[in-house]
């Protein structure tokens, strides 16, 4: 007897919309009070990092051609922290596939994990920063703003102020922070750990970039150092309500076709699979409280990730070819430099799609795998279109902004056994 499987058809999410934004105005127009106030020949410290954010090459083109044409030399800095497994051509690489290069921003890219400490915080936490950094004439990070992947906020996540703390921070500030945290909390650390940094370097502000649901460019704001706190948490706010999600809060199992360092911190957001990276929990009874993802199959990675699969470890289930694309020793960095060992962890791994597909749909434990609550997603950041299962066709009731693309068909897979590429 053929095993059954859930019939899927597709499903198209109605995000409000955001007015287009004009990138290369608005990123003048935002930089013009920083602007007037450098001097000549002002060395400036560009920070970028290693998220794929829409628009970044164009963000960061134009942010050097401002800075240039008010008689500033400005370089790029990677600000990634341990990523790019914590080497300058590691981090190198990343800004490349970017499209952030020597030749096409017209700056040098100073790549180097050279660090120097600069104080303490009250809290008794070492502070590092990189020395490229501080050397520097001013300092000007570049980045989104978005809910963390490791701790909940209301006025804080990954942004610029991140950026100033473990971005800059290297692989040793980036250590030095995630040891502080775990002990004291995220959200106190950053801002101790920032405010030591903005009196000890010269930190001019930070672009804060926010992304409609659709991960294209809402918002692009400049925010000066001693407000920078206070208008990232406007940004924050802004982020947050315009975080994608996925279209129902109960879910059997999700299949995620790829993750990686580009998507998210996490390689996928946990903000959008419901799950932590510090682990959870597979017991059914208290798996009864929505909103719950039950079961996580993970495909592959992202080819911008270059190896990293920090992750993985939060699935419970992926595939043989994404381990062999993993590269374990850049994963394993990232991991142990955030405290998030299990991130790194292998789950039960499969030759091929149906294979995982069948033996996460047994662990439901329902009796009934053909009834099953499923939804697969390219990525935590691609949730306009998606694919679900027939068991959820009675929650589409009053769902205007949920539009079906397709009848339910019988969930197929290819000659290898594999799922086909998403439609």
């Amino acid at each position: 007897m053929s095993q059954p499987f859930p019939k899927m058809f597709a499903l198209r999410q109605d995000f409000p919309p955001t007015p287009p934004i004009d990138v290369a105005a608005t990123v003048q127009c935002e930089l013009a009070p920083l602007i007037a106030q450098l001097r000549p020949g002002a060395k400036i410290a560009v920070g970028v990092g290693s998220r794929g954010i829409t628009n970044l090459a164009a963000i960061v083109r134009v942010a050097l051609e401002t800075l240039r044409s008010a008689g500033a030399e400005p370089f790029i800095l990677p600000a990634m922290g341990s990523h790019g497994g914590a080497t300058p051509d590691g981090q190198r690489e990343l800004l490349a596939e970017y499209g952030i290069t020597e030749t096409a921003m017209g700056s040098p890219i100073h790549a180097t994990m050279e660090v120097e400490q600069v104080g303490v915080t009250e809290e008794g936490a070492p502070v590092f920063v990189s020395v490229e950094a501080r050397r520097s004439d001013g300092i000007l990070l570049i980045n989104r703003v978005k809910p963390h992947t490791d701790f909940s906020s209301d006025t804080l996540g990954s942004g610029p102020l991140k950026m100033l703390v473990i971005g800059l921070g290297k692989r040793a500030g980036a250590a030095a922070f995630h040891i502080a945290a775990s002990r004291l909390g995220h959200e106190r650390m950053l801002r101790s750990i920032a405010r030591v940094i903005v009196k000890t370097a010269p930190v001019l502000g930070g672009l804060g970039i926010v992304e409609d649901p659709h991960h294209q460019t809402a918002r692009i704001a400049f925010l000066p150092t001693n407000k920078m706190e206070t208008q990232e948490a406007g940004l924050f706010q802004e982020a947050k309500r315009l975080m994608p999600r996925l279209p129902f809060d109960a879910v059997d199992l999700l299949i995620v076709d790829r993750i990686g360092k580009n998507i998210s911190g996490a390689g996928m957001d946990p903000n959008v699979i419901l799950r932590g990276v510090q682990g959870y929990t597979s017991d059914l009874a208290l798996l009864q409280q929505a909103p719950v993802v039950r079961r996580i199959f993970v495909r592959d990675l992202t080819p911008e990730t270059h190896g990293n699969a920090i992750g993985v470890g939060i699935a419970d289930a992926t595939t043989t070819r994404l381990v062999a694309e993993m590269d374990k020793n850049v994963t394993y960095i990232n991991a142990l430099t955030s405290l998030t060992p299990q991130c790194a962890k292998i789950p039960p791994c499969f030759e091929t799609d149906r294979e995982a597909i069948v033996r996460l749909l047994e662990t439901l434990a329902t009796g009934e795998p053909a009834r099953a609550k499923v939804i697969r997603i390219t990525d935590t950041l691609s949730l306009s279109h998606v694919e679900v299962s027939e068991a959820y066709l009675p929650e589409l009731t009053g769902r205007s902004e949920l539009s079906v693309m397709s009848t339910p068909t019988e969930m197929t897979f290819d000659s290898a056994g594999n799922l086909p590429s998403f439609r």
